[in-house]
């Protein structure tokens, strides 16, 4: 991941890089490896070659993110230590508030272990900036903030008062933050959870959030702060989908029914282990 040799390896360890040692091999945090790859400065490490090749598309006209898209949605979920057969309950997608739209919905029946949901998602964009004076400065307070974005457990996301105070963020911890700056501002905001799509052939299976915020023209604005903030990262040509994440609808996100803290899914068995959801998103042609 990181493309170094063992002694370049060492020089991290003795810098600090966590790591433990089972039967005499040394295991590392995968998000600690991704972080330190990103901000590496090499170019060449797996994280940053990734990084460059899913955000190329921020560099072209938005056009092709304002048309309708749809999607072959698919939800893997799975109970670790399921207790028995019972109910699911999913997070659905939640598209239609933003012009989309559902169909060939396949819901999980009632059982044990594993289950699985399908549906036909589409999305589509449109351009509605923030308006209010007062929405796009607390927006522009935050990305000068210089918080650096990480991958991060995903239970530690919820936490965003103790990931910001570290000086990181991440698309759930930002949209949480966003969100609560905004209520004290005296707007209607939650933070949703979601999906971005279209990436990896529908591989790419990150936690993803945005801001939902009622602006002072009445209209339901969302706010994908993170993908504003990596965007800026990766060139200073991508000034265009950068304002269209600050208020405008890009086809490239899928939200749910679910709030930025909550679970996709959930199991009704009674296991206290979260059940674990993976997604896979390709697009229609």
């Amino acid at each position: 991941m990181l493309g170094c040799a063992s002694a370049e390896l060492d020089v991290l360890v003795d810098a600090g890089l966590p790591f433990e040692e089972r039967a005499g091999v040394r295991h590392f945090d995968p998000n600690d490896l991704y972080n330190l790859g990103m901000y590496s400065g090499r170019t060449t490490t797996q994280p940053e070659l990734a990084f460059r090749m899913l955000f190329r598309f921020t560099r072209r006209p938005v056009e092709e993110l304002l048309r309708r898209k749809s999607w072959s949605f698919r939800l893997r979920l799975e109970c670790p230590e399921c207790a028995g057969p019972a109910p699911w309950h999913v997070a659905e997608p939640d598209v239609a508030r933003f012009g989309g739209g559902l169909a060939d919905v396949t819901a999980p029946a009632a059982g044990a272990g594993r289950a699985a949901y399908a549906a036909t998602v589409t999305t589509t964009g449109a351009r509605t900036p923030l308006v209010s004076p007062a929405l796009r400065a607390l927006v522009a307070d935050y990305l000068g903030a210089g918080h650096r974005w990480q991958m991060l457990p995903v239970a530690m996301q919820a936490d965003f008062r103790l990931v910001h105070a570290l000086g990181a963020t991440s698309c759930v911890a930002a949209s949480l933050l966003l969100a609560d700056r905004f209520r004290g501002a005296g707007f209607e905001a939650e933070a949703r959870r979601g999906w971005f799509c279209g990436v990896l052939g529908g591989a790419l299976d990150l936690p993803h959030a945005c801001v939902e915020v009622l602006d002072e023209d009445g209209v339901l604005k969302s706010i994908d702060i993170a993908k504003a903030q990596l965007a800026a990262r990766l060139s200073a040509d991508t000034e265009e989908f950068r304002e269209l994440c600050l208020g405008s609808i890009h086809n490239k996100a899928i939200p749910s029914t679910a709030s930025a803290n909550a679970p996709l899914a959930r199991h009704a068995c009674g296991s206290r282990v979260p059940v674990e959801v993976r997604s896979d998103i390709r697009a229609v042609r």
